[in-house]
């Protein structure tokens, strides 16, 4: 507790780490505020529903509980992780936007429409006034705890446990009918590039981090 508390004083008594707080908090915010219109432009453009090799071969089955309190648990395990070492919080916030700003562009530029009779799984939740029915490409589910794998890639614990909530949770939008396979496969491949680009933009705040893994 002790060592806890000498960190948490380390970190907050130094203007440069809130100022790099509170711009991570900024860049994040700005982030949703993109995503809430490139969501709502995705769902009014968003054509017909499309075949899928692997959603065609699989039943529906109601992953709402995952889709809604099994991504916040995992939010507030992510928020555990960086006010327990506050040198994480600007690099995670700050590469946590970039996610969010590349996703909305992705999703402003596919407009396939949604996976038929899957809207009711969302209708009344907290994370139904995130999505939008459009913005389906590529998986946020799927590609966050992917992020937070290459975030924490040197903690081996860290890094297989975020791999397998990567693949659990895109597993779970799939047996749900809520992402098509190609918005969860390609996750991983745009995420690892999102992890490079942020490595590079925020490179002070990265080694922050990395001191602490």
């Amino acid at each position: 507790m002790r060592r806890l508390i000498d960190i948490q004083k380390e970190f907050w008594q130094t203007s440069g780490s809130i100022i790099s707080v509170m711009t991570g908090f900024l860049f994040l915010f700005i982030s949703l505020i993109v995503n809430y219109y490139a969501g709502n432009y995705a769902a009014v453009s968003a054509s017909n529903s499309v075949t899928d090799i692997i959603l065609d071969n699989i039943p529906t089955i109601n992953t709402q509980f995952i889709f809604v309190q099994g991504i916040l648990t995992f939010l507030l395990f992510i928020a555990w992780l960086t006010l327990k070492e506050p040198k994480r919080i600007p690099f995670i916030l700050k590469s946590i936007a970039l996610f969010v700003v590349i996703r909305s562009v992705f999703i402003s530029l596919t407009h396939i429409g949604p996976i038929p009779n899957t809207g009711p799984l969302l209708e009344g939740n907290f994370i139904g006034k995130f999505t939008f029915g459009g913005d389906l490409f590529f998986s946020g589910h799927t590609g966050l705890p992917f992020l937070m794998a290459m975030i924490f890639w040197r903690n081996k614990t860290l890094r297989i446990f975020f791999i397998a909530s990567a693949m659990f949770f895109g597993a779970s939008v799939l047996l749900g009918h809520l992402h098509y396979s190609i918005d969860v496969f390609a996750a991983f491949f745009i995420t690892d590039g999102i992890f490079r680009i942020s490595e590079r933009l925020f490179r002070k705040y990265y080694e922050m981090l990395s001191s602490t893994i």
